[in-house]
């Protein structure tokens, strides 16, 4: 499987998945039969994560062919993807914590050659382990892993060769197409215990053997015990902003993220007078971003640029990566620009990026709005505590539908 990334690619995957979002899927999803036989699972992720595909679309056609009821292994593993973004935005100050623990891990390795041997063996698939060194190949080979492989190599890591789990969140998000840091951050602290307090995941030889079928039935003796991880208490959650923007008929920009390959089709009072681009990755590590994970988002802010520019007449700006902030308030005193528009930041490194850079003094005057998605707003407020409350309310979410849904623009250019 390949990922184009473009809107048109998305809904071409989407259209030939459909039919196996039912039985077939909750029977063969947990199979990991290697990079060449995807057929047990759909690979939306890479698009739904730039959201070149809209969540709501891709559950109304497995509800569509499947019903409700045939389709719900598949319903939920979308769910858990915004579960996990809504949980970070109640409590964001883990994604802070992640962030101080890397540069703690990276200082550690500067510091310690027998750690910093053991960490580049496995980055570089050179552990001894055999399917834990496939699956470090296949990721920065392909941007890709399935689920479930994602979860061995995450217990591997931790539990087998006692690497800091930050390490390995770092090493997953430079390299995923579909690298989100509340799923990824969040699925690793699960896997250590500290999502769910004391409940980790083992990962097993006989297990990876059977969901693999066989391609890794000589597995090295792996260990037999997942001690939870540890940590301070985490601060009190806090419900995330979700107000609706107030307008007053402003002249504005409309500004393109990698956070939503859909902005054409936000909820605007009238055309914007400008597209503004910020099409260089914000940066998900100290370390960088794998070459493919950078290509795909790149090209999907490209997609939706084209697009947005397709629908609105109106001239598109490509804003440089260094100084995209004094390009904004350039644009915004040459087309006399009150506010820009853009699609709500989630918590993680674009969010931390444009409003760091609006504090500069060129943007201060210039109102920045941030319009919520309405499938994050029908979901987050029942994501405070486990997914166990948001599985509760997935019939009734699904039933209500009516999320204004924003993909009905179609696929537009390809870029």
């Amino acid at each position: 499987m390949t990922w184009a990334p473009s809107r048109q690619a998305a809904l071409a995957q989407l259209s030939v998945f459909i039919p196996e979002m039912g039985e077939a899927y909750a029977r063969t999803r947990s199979f990991d039969l290697g990079p060449g036989a995807r057929a047990s699972v759909s690979g939306l992720s890479p698009w739904l994560r730039s959201r070149l595909l809209a969540p709501e679309e891709v559950l109304e056609a497995a509800i569509g062919m499947h019903g409700f009821s045939g389709a719900q292994a598949f319903i939920q593993q979308v769910f858990w993807r915004a579960y996990f973004k809504g949980w970070l935005e109640h409590q964001p100050d883990v994604w802070e914590r992640y962030q101080a623990g890397l540069a703690g891990a990276l200082n550690q390795v500067a510091k310690d050659a027998r750690l910093a041997a053991r960490y580049m063996a496995a980055c570089e698939g050179q552990t001894g382990i055999p399917c834990f060194d496939a699956w470090a190949g296949e990721l920065v080979g392909t941007g890709y892993l399935h689920n479930h492989a994602r979860m061995w190599f995450a217990s591997l890591w931790i539990f087998t060769l006692k690497l800091p789990w930050e390490l390995g969140a770092d090493f997953f998000f430079r390299h995923l197409l579909d690298g989100d840091a509340a799923a990824n951050t969040c699925s690793w602290r699960w896997v250590g215990g500290l999502h769910t307090q004391g409940k980790t995941y083992l990962a097993r030889a006989d297990n990876i053997a059977k969901f693999t079928r066989g391609r890794f039935a000589d597995t090295p003796e792996l260990s037999g015990e997942a001690p939870a991880l540890t940590e301070p208490r985490l601060a009190a959650k806090r419900a995330p902003e979700m107000s609706e923007p107030r307008w007053s008929g402003q002249r504005y920009a409309l500004l393109v993220t990698e956070e939503d390959g859909l902005a054409e089709t936000l909820p605007l009072p009238h055309p914007p007078e400008v597209i503004l681009v910020l099409s260089a990755p914000s940066e998900r590590s100290p370390l960088g971003m794998g070459e493919l994970a950078r290509g795909f988002v790149t090209g999907a802010v490209h997609d939706c640029a084209a697009r947005s520019g397709a629908k609105f007449g109106v001239p598109v700006i490509p804003l440089t990566d260094v100084t995209w902030a004094a390009q904004i308030a350039d644009a915004a005193s040459g087309h006399k620009l009150e506010a820009v528009v853009t699609a709500r930041f989630p918590v993680g490194p674009t969010r931390s990026r444009v409003r760091k850079g609006w504090s500069t003094d060129g943007l201060m005057n210039v109102e920045r709005i941030e319009i919520a998605d309405p499938f994050d707003a029908a979901v987050w407020p029942h994501t405070k505590a486990g997914y166990f409350k948001l599985k509760e309310q997935i019939a009734d979410i699904c039933a209500r539908g009516g999320f204004g849904l924003r993909a009905a623009a179609g696929p537009g250019p390809q870029v």
